[in-house]
């Protein structure tokens, strides 16, 4: 396959998981499913899959489109699944076996605690700490109990992300695994 061909593909499995991103994320914030975004899941495929510059064109993409059809407020945000593009492909690059399910936990539990160091001031600056997701509970109740915002929304966001991103990476290396997936994708 020359290498249009082959560039053309995989940009072709960007713009579907952008387009998999939104509909993830719209479903679940729609259904306010607490600790649960599922809006970065086509960038860890595709930086799984193609590396940290698909995915990072893939999140950056996926923002900018939430914030042309949803809200302006989403594009920085964007900051966010950068991180998730970097650190999927650094891990999934990393030795052998690709994104396998240790490596998937691995990201997961990072991002967990690297996405919120991004996404905290963002959220803050934004939306004064609270954007009506399902870890709102979570930081009203560290707020109540004293604790300094930017606390409050650090750690209510590590709360959600390690439930979101976890799941998110698992869900990727799992369906990496399926063999006919591996054939699906395959470039040469």
């Amino acid at each position: 396959m020359n290498k249009l061909n082959k560039n053309t593909k995989i940009l072709l499995f960007c713009a579907l998981a952008v387009v998999v991103n939104v509909v993830f994320g719209d479903f679940v914030s729609m259904l306010k499913i607490p600790l649960l975004f599922m809006d970065t899941i086509g960038t860890i495929f595709i930086a799984a899959c193609y590396g940290m510059g698909y995915g990072v064109l893939t999140g950056v993409a996926t923002n900018l489109l939430m914030g042309f059809t949803a809200s302006p407020s989403a594009i920085p945000f964007a900051l966010v699944n950068v991180v998730v593009a970097v650190v999927v492909a650094l891990i999934s690059k990393a030795g052998k076996k690709g994104f396998s399910l240790p490596k998937a936990i691995l990201a997961g539990l990072l991002l967990a605690i690297l996405c919120p160091m991004v996404g905290a001031p963002i959220r803050i600056f934004l939306f004064g700490g609270l954007t009506g997701s399902g870890t709102d509970l979570v930081i009203m109740a560290l707020k109540q109990s004293g604790q300094e915002l930017f606390t409050s929304v650090y750690l209510g966001a590590v709360s959600g992300n390690l439930v979101d991103k976890l799941l998110s990476c698992v869900l990727v290396s799992l369906l990496l695994q399926r063999q006919a997936m591996k054939r699906s994708l395959s470039l040469a």
